[in-house]
């Protein structure tokens, strides 16, 4: 069974970037697509992007595009979210979870089966 665990949050200032991991240490991910959310105080968990892992191919929302980038680690078993140019509306829970999902599927958190449990981001102005 997938286990998912996310690394790498933290604090960092406004402008600076930071790089998050998402590691499976559970059953194989062949056939699995990806997905990296957040999800701020007191809002809903909001869908930033995804990954299949079978051929590599990234997804974004529009509102991280060009700012955030997402890739396969193959010697860490892991998905990674590149983030840049950290504004203080960063701030957030991210969360990396995911399923045997269809493409039209990829943003709506309900739709994945396996979520990791989560590291806080701060940035500070």
């Amino acid at each position: 069974q997938v286990q998912l665990k996310e690394t790498g949050g933290g604090s960092v200032q406004a402008g600076q970037s930071l790089t998050l991991s998402c590691t499976n240490t559970g059953g194989t991910l062949r056939g699995f697509r990806l997905g990296w959310f957040r999800q701020p105080p007191g809002k809903d968990r909001e869908y930033l992007g995804a990954l299949s892992w079978n051929d590599r191919r990234t997804y974004y929302s529009d509102s991280v595009k060009g700012r955030f980038t997402i890739a396969r680690d193959d010697a860490k078993n892991a998905m990674t979210l590149q983030m840049n140019s950290l504004v203080p509306e960063d701030t957030a829970v991210y969360y990396c979870a995911t399923g045997r999902l269809i493409l039209s599927s990829l943003p709506y958190a309900s739709n994945y089966n396996y979520w990791g449990q989560g590291t806080q981001v701060t940035v500070s102005s």
